[in-house]
């Protein structure tokens, strides 16, 4: 008989070869310029990440925005900030584009600067002198004084809180010209300059004559203007009723501590809220942020209140899409998936771990999809039960215990075609970094070599691999039956639905940033 490793099937010799190395230098498919700036967009943190330095991050951020065409840059930028609620990586690109295309730059100024917190960034990044200017410049600077004097009052207070910098740093910058008696009084007030009180916008006029007195209504400005002023018990009830979603998930423990949840209609009001279909769409919540809560709700939180944030969990991730036929879906359990989702940033550090983002994923596909089967891996598959009646937070909990170990992609892949399973989608969460499978240099990845096995017991199952690290590789080179796709916003649940449907082809994801109207 002929030598099998010289006379391989056709088949398995039209593999694609591995040409790059990921960041454990084992084999690996670099993207494209173009999948690879949407890929960092809706991942990238710069923080401390487990193979990358924040330094090392921006460096490779700045390389990819250079190497598209200024238009996609912009394009990226605005989906980094609207499909993926990113906070520090729009203001980059915009950063990048502002100096390559001032034209494109003015067009997508105002879709990524929509609050005053993404306005201060982007003037800090600007400054930094790391995307290549140490100044504002004059389109910069003339959309800067355009928010300024465009923006609600209400904004410029939000604007107001935060440092590094400050909103009057901003304005002492920027010299904006006030079209009203009203807005250079509240200009001047910002800074700290005198000015005419009675032309203050009246939540702030409230809002000194609160602090002086501490008789009255609760003015009606942001929250971190009023943990400044001494607060009774009722003041924080009437806080925590008027407050949004967002800021009420977000200090669920400061309301309890100062008492808020001894009456019982201030807990009833709060689960109501926090459990609100259109509230929990228009706050653009990230599911894990409910997972911040639930994993940090104070041991004396009122039951209900508990409930609450299980029950929005299930309603936040309700867009996980149904699939025809059978789901398998692989979180990564390894050691390298221990970090934080934003890297380590002093004061800032997020205690959601890229694990726990990848055991939501795949809780989140198990509830909605009866029968989906789940393997966690590192090393080898890990065997664990999840119960069908368990909320998705506690799933979720029980899957990301596992963590530790290397990184082995093809681990559940070789699972099933050992028990000759032929599922209809596979759904992958994981950084990508697969080295305990490493293959000798110029063949195809173990990975992409197991799925063509089970490709070949269902020529129409497609794999999906939810990149959720900004290290620019995959195990399975993108083609017609293999997306992949970056990010953990709800917006990755919509191209998984249309490409397990047959509706898009692998490369809809960056087509869809590209149909972007700059």
């Amino acid at each position: 008989m002929a030598n099998k490793s010289v006379f391989a099937s056709i088949k398995g010799r039209l593999l694609p070869k591995a040409t790059a190395r990921n960041a454990h230098a084992a084999p690996a498919y670099a993207y494209s310029d173009a999948h690879a700036l949407a890929q960092v967009a809706v991942t990238g943190t710069f923080g401390g990440m487990f193979y990358q330095s924040p330094q090392e991050e921006l460096e490779y951020v700045l390389d990819v925005a250079e190497a598209v065409e200024p238009v996609f840059l912009a394009q990226a930028a605005i989906y980094a900030r609207q499909s993926g609620y990113m906070k520090d990586m729009p203001a980059v690109l915009l950063a990048v584009l502002a100096r390559r295309d001032p034209v494109l730059f003015r067009a997508a100024f105002g879709r990524v600067v929509d609050n005053g917190k993404m306005l201060r960034t982007f003037v800090q990044v600007v400054r930094s002198d790391q995307t290549g200017r140490k100044s504002l410049g004059s389109a910069p600077k003339a959309m800067v004084q355009n928010w300024l004097n465009t923006a609600s009052d209400r904004a410029l207070l939000n604007a107001n809180i935060g440092n590094y910098p400050s909103l009057a740093d901003v304005i002492r910058m920027v010299h904006p010209k006030p079209a009203s008696a009203e807005r250079e009084a509240l200009f001047a007030w910002i800074v700290g300059r005198p000015c005419n009180l009675a032309r203050l916008p009246q939540a702030v006029q409230d809002w000194i004559a609160f602090r002086k007195t501490g008789k009255g209504p609760v003015p009606d400005v942001p929250f971190q203007m009023l943990t400044q002023l001494e607060l009774s018990s009722a003041h924080w009830a009437r806080i925590a009723r008027k407050g949004s979603w967002q800021m009420v998930r977000q200090n669920l423990n400061t309301f309890q501590r100062h008492g808020v949840f001894g009456v019982r209609r201030n807990v009833d009001h709060v689960a109501v809220l926090l459990r609100n279909r259109e509230a929990i769409a228009k706050a653009r919540a990230f599911p894990y942020q409910l997972m911040v809560a639930a994993q940090n709700i104070a041991p004396e939180m009122p039951a209900a209140i508990v409930d609450a944030l299980h029950d929005a969990m299930e309603i936040a991730v309700q867009n996980v899409p149904k699939i025809a036929g059978q789901v398998v879906v692989c979180p990564d359990v390894s050691g390298s998936m221990t970090g934080s989702v934003t890297g380590y940033r002093p004061g800032a550090t997020s205690v959601v771990r890229h694990v726990d983002v990848a055991a939501l994923v795949a809780a989140s596909f198990s509830r909605v999809n009866r029968g989906c089967q789940v393997l966690p891996f590192d090393f080898d598959v890990r065997d664990v039960r999840l119960r069908s009646r368990d909320t998705i937070l506690t799933n979720a909990e029980r899957l990301a215990d596992l963590a530790g170990g290397g990184t082995n992609c093809s681990a559940p892949l070789k699972w099933l075609n050992q028990r000759g399973r032929s599922p209809d989608l596979v759904v992958f969460v994981s950084d990508n970094q697969s080295w305990v499978d490493a293959r000798a240099g110029g063949q195809a990845t173990a990975m992409l070599k197991e799925w063509e096995a089970i490709r070949g017991r269902n020529p129409k199952a497609k794999l999906v691999c939810i990149d959720i690290a900004p290290y620019g590789t995959t195990q399975a080179r993108t083609r017609e039956d293999v997306l992949n796709v970056g990010g953990f916003s709800d917006a990755v649940f919509d191209q998984i639905a249309a490409f397990a449907n047959g509706q898009t082809g692998p490369d809809h994801w960056v087509g869809e940033i590209g149909k972007i109207d700059v």
